[in-house]
């Protein structure tokens, strides 16, 4: 028999059993306390990893983050120069949008931020291996000049160029009124790689012309570029074509489809070396008064004269200018050794009136063919299809 005390001791530990279970399951559900303040754990959080693609020249700059993503990434070269660039999806990759430069040291600064929030900045540098060899290139027209209607946008290089498609897409030209217009590879009567750009057709009297040559850092595949090119120029305010009939022995100006005056003239001497060009050539220089050397044109000692009001149409030495020693031809036969040939008086007025770039279209049954795309300025002389054929991105 239990006694009243034992009873009342047994009751006592029961509720005290109890307490202590209570407890227990108290503990498991609710979250533990911590003691820390509320930017410890930031604190103690890694910071991401930045890792920076270093680039052979002729390349995009990758920078990646590992354990966080990218806030800001800033690529600098050695000159203040910035290349430009944006995070892919996700935010942990940049890349550039130009290629890095030969013999170029940049300096790389990028922010990250990690799944807690901690940012964190980083810098480093690297430097590219300089270029073997560098290409550079020569532009016309001369920047900001006024041409005429016949101008082509005209590059000529100093290497060879085998990477035409990958040079061609860096050369933006943007022009005031859409013209539509297109690239063409030639080989420049120097001997040198060349491309122009030509209107379709004759350009639209006042058209603002500009390129864009984003070309730093593109290998040509016979050297590399190491800087830009802008150039830009303006087409004259009126449509003027010079129409030379060597068969009729007069040449026409012509000013937005009016003649303005005809002018009696002589061209080259049939039958021989010393016959004049036909098809379109453009006025490439107004030269004033030179030195002519037949010697230089593969005609013997045919000539060696100081000539006045002397422009020049093709890089094979044919020219319109004064020739007063022919003058019992003019307008009656043709005795040039090919040139265009007319009195003072009408080469200084001509000369007066006419402007690089203006086409001087040419017709005769006795030529010795048809300016080449490359003898100055003949990328007239073939079709709109044919032409837009020597483009490296149409193929």
């Amino acid at each position: 028999m239990v006694s009243a005390r034992t009873r009342i001791r047994r009751s006592l530990a029961a509720v005290a059993l109890c307490g202590s279970l209570a407890a227990c399951s108290a503990g498991a559900v609710g979250a533990p306390r911590t003691t820390e303040s509320p930017g410890a754990a930031q604190k103690a959080e890694t910071p991401a990893k930045v890792t920076v693609v270093s680039p052979a020249a002729g390349r995009t700059v990758t920078v990646t983050a590992t354990g966080g993503t990218l806030r800001t990434v800033r690529v600098v070269d050695a000159e203040g120069g910035v290349l430009v660039g944006r995070t892919g999806a996700g935010g942990t990759s940049w890349v550039s949008d130009r290629k890095a430069v030969p013999g170029t040291s940049y300096r790389v600064e990028a922010t990250t931020r990690t799944a807690g929030g901690k940012e964190t900045t980083s810098s480093s540098t690297f430097r590219t291996v300089p270029a073997a060899r560098v290409n550079k290139l020569t532009l016309a027209p001369g920047k900001n000049t006024t041409v005429g209607v016949g101008q082509p946008l005209s590059i000529v290089f100093d290497r060879p160029v085998t990477n035409r498609a990958e040079v061609e897409k860096q050369l933006k030209v943007t022009t005031s009124n859409g013209t539509v217009g297109s690239w063409g590879w030639l080989k420049d009567w120097s001997g040198k790689d060349r491309v122009d750009w030509r209107p379709k057709e004759y350009w639209k009297p006042g058209t603002r012309v500009d390129l864009d040559a984003t070309l730093d850092g593109t290998d040509s595949g016979g050297g590399w570029f190491v800087r830009d090119y802008r150039t830009g120029f303006t087409v004259g305010g009126v449509a003027q074509v010079v129409k030379v009939d060597l068969d009729r022995k007069r040449l026409v100006l012509e000013r937005d489809g009016r003649a303005v005056r005809t002018i009696p003239v002589s061209g080259g001497t049939p039958g021989g070396d010393k016959r004049s060009w036909r098809g379109t050539a453009v006025l490439m220089a107004k030269e004033g008064t030179i030195n002519m050397n037949s010697e230089t044109v593969g005609l013997g000692d045919a000539y060696d004269k100081m000539v006045d009001f002397s422009m020049r149409l093709t890089w094979s030495g044919m020219y319109a200018h004064a020739a007063p020693w022919n003058a019992a031809y003019f307008g009656r036969a043709n005795k040039s050794s090919g040139c265009i040939g007319m009195s003072d008086a009408d080469a200084a007025w001509f000369y007066a009136q006419v402007r690089p770039g203006d086409p001087f279209e040419i017709t005769g049954a006795e030529t010795k063919g048809t300016v080449a795309e490359g003898n100055g300025y003949g990328a007239w002389n073939v079709s709109w299809e044919q032409w837009r054929a020597k483009s490296a991105a149409a193929r």
